[in-house]
């Protein structure tokens, strides 16, 4: 009984040994062990912050008073509030929020001054943009803390049963900050992301496995015919699957759709092909099933953390704001976010269509270049 347990502790012991010299001499392996993992903690580290560390914010003073710049300027003195605009008309208000120039606006009215040295109670407007629920929320609880201060000092010093100040905030876009309303239009492009760029990863790698990869090549069919027949079945169950999201956000989730469909259909056609076009370059890289689906998890991950799914990008290291340029996902995000609940056209949007005009034209001739490349 004792030898028998140890005979199978030795074999247990040395096929272990196997498996770990196999991974440990195979320099792919070594670089798949080490790389994700540091990649990914530094990126959740910097890309996905709740912070707030930068909030851009814009001013309508219609009081210009010694009191309403202190005001303004306790709100910045912590450095969280860095002001991006001044604004002296609804229609300036309106444009900075709609083009994310400032996250929210704060608003003193022009009997300020007046209001506080008659003893009365002023109102403190703060318009917010709702798109961003979570840091909204914050920002908008900084704002109320900034004003209980200057409360609490007002009346230390000339005295007062009620604050002086009240807060009135507005969201726009999501009037009860509800994550979900920010979440779900996002999703529409992001879960559909997911299945297509797996999809399409396998579709190549599919072929040589199976061994039907070879029966291709004897065909009258191009590298370029054979890319253009796998990229098109993923593109039309991309679109489905967004479809699919986009009726559970409206009727399930009974979030409202300001925007056209015809613009987001644009904006999300585009998308998926650039996906696409990533999928097919890992695809064609991939020697087998297994390497194109870990290419594709190690890139998801990044993908989505940068994305500003989750964490806004302003927030993100400078560095990293210039890698999310790359990232389809964070255009069609912003896209279809902005058609979904500002309501939007295209002339709007227009700007987050080139740059996934400019990764589908770079991924696509790549994946064929690599596809001929591997036939070599």
């Amino acid at each position: 009984m004792h030898a028998s347990f140890i005979a199978f502790v030795r074999r247990i012991v040395n096929l272990c040994r196997k498996e770990f010299l196999a991974v440990i001499k195979d320099p792919k392996s070594k670089a798949i062990l080490v790389v994700p993992a540091i990649v990914q903690s530094m990126l959740f580290g910097y890309a996905a912050t709740y912070d707030l560390t930068h909030v851009p914010y814009a001013v309508q003073d219609m009081s210009r008073s010694a009191e309403s710049a202190r005001l303004l300027a306790k709100l910045e003195a912590s450095g969280i509030l860095k002001r991006a605009a001044v604004v002296e008309t609804p229609q300036e208000l309106r444009s900075v929020i709609d083009t994310q120039k400032a996250l929210l606006v704060v608003q003193i009215p022009s009997d300020f001054e007046r209001r506080l040295y008659a003893g009365e109670q002023s109102p403190i407007g703060v318009v917010l943009d709702g798109r961003n629920s979570d840091t909204a929320g914050s920002a908008a609880a900084f704002v109320g803390s900034v004003v209980a201060n200057f409360n609490s000092e007002w009346r230390t010093r000339h005295g007062g049963r009620e604050p002086p100040l009240r807060v009135e905030s507005r969201a726009w876009y999501n009037p009860n900050l509800e994550t979900r309303w920010n979440l779900m239009p996002g999703m529409i492009a992001a879960l559909s992301m997911l299945q297509t760029l797996l999809l399409t990863a396998l579709s190549v790698a599919r072929e040589r496995e199976q061994g039907t990869f070879d029966q291709l090549l004897v065909t009258p069919l191009t590298p370029t015919d054979i890319m253009i027949g796998k990229a098109i079945p993923p593109i039309l169950i991309g679109l489905t699957q967004s479809t699919l999201i986009l009726l559970v956000t409206r009727l399930w989730f009974q979030i409202p759709m300001a925007g056209s469909l015809v613009t987001i259909y644009a904006g999300l056609l585009m998308f998926t092909i650039a996906s696409v076009g990533i999928g097919l370059s890992i695809s064609a890289l991939s020697a087998n099933m297994q390497q194109a689906m870990l290419y594709t998890f190690v890139l998801l991950m990044p993908m989505m953390l940068l994305s500003g799914l989750t964490t806004p990008v302003r927030n993100m290291p400078e560095i990293l704001q210039i890698v999310t340029m790359a990232n389809p996902l964070r255009f069609a995000i912003e896209l279809v976010q902005r058609v979904y609940l500002e309501g939007v056209g295209l002339l709007t949007v227009w700007h987050n269509l080139i740059p996934l005009l400019i990764i589908a034209a770079v991924t696509l001739p790549l994946a064929t270049w690599l596809f001929r490349n591997r036939l070599v």
